[in-house]
């Protein structure tokens, strides 16, 4: 009969023996478990894709930063906030924001309207509203873009215009990004979220 001694001198023998191949292992997997982590966060990287600028409003934000002095990008990451790009519906916030750079009315319009006070909904018609004499004695921000004699708050063209020009009237156009789009929205979070946009369309 072997002694007790004599079988654990075997055993403690043998496992001195696969230490050093126990040792080796723990780095192997180690880096196989990190490789694995890596493969996994570069295919998420891949995935966070930026929203797509659309091509027909390219043009636009570029010639309104021709005629304002406000990057074009920076007009792309408003209407990115503001509307994600034309498609949410309504597009006119519960706070009364109208059309695709969400306006309050008597911003478009001018504050001196007799109709403007609080958030700055008005009673405004339609007519007035679109008026570009009636937005030049109120002392708006709202432009005929588009020369057809309507400053619509809801065109395109003529929104991406009036907010360029509110905003380089604001600072914008002087690299003040941050004070004018902060006096676009009173949001410290609004600003954040633009700017963010803003650092992405300004690499494409």
């Amino acid at each position: 009969m072997k002694s007790p001694k004599k079988k654990y001198t075997k055993k403690n023998r043998k496992m001195k023996q696969q230490s050093p191949f126990i040792i080796l292992l723990i780095p192997l997997i180690l880096l196989s478990i990190y490789g694995i982590v890596q493969h996994q966060y570069q295919e998420q990287k891949k995935e966070v894709k930026i929203p797509v600028i659309p091509d027909e409003f390219i043009p636009i934000y570029k010639a309104a930063e021709k005629e304002y002095g406000v990057p074009w990008y920076v007009l792309a990451a408003h209407h990115r906030v503001e509307t994600r790009f034309s498609t949410m519906e309504p597009m006119i916030s519960p706070a009364g924001a109208e059309g695709p750079m969400q306006f309050m009315p008597c911003t478009f319009v001018g504050w001196r309207h007799p109709t403007c006070e609080g958030k700055g909904k008005g009673k405004i018609s339609k007519k007035e509203k679109e008026n570009p004499a009636v937005i030049k004695k109120y002392g708006g921000y709202g432009v005929d873009a588009n020369g057809d004699g309507k400053a619509d708050i809801w065109n395109i063209e003529d929104a991406v215009f009036s907010a360029a020009n509110y905003l380089a009237q604001n600072g914008a156009a002087n690299g003040h990004l941050k004070k004018a789009i902060y006096s676009y929205n009173h949001s410290e979070e609004y600003v954040d979220e633009v700017m963010h946009y803003v650092k992405l369309y300004k690499k494409e």
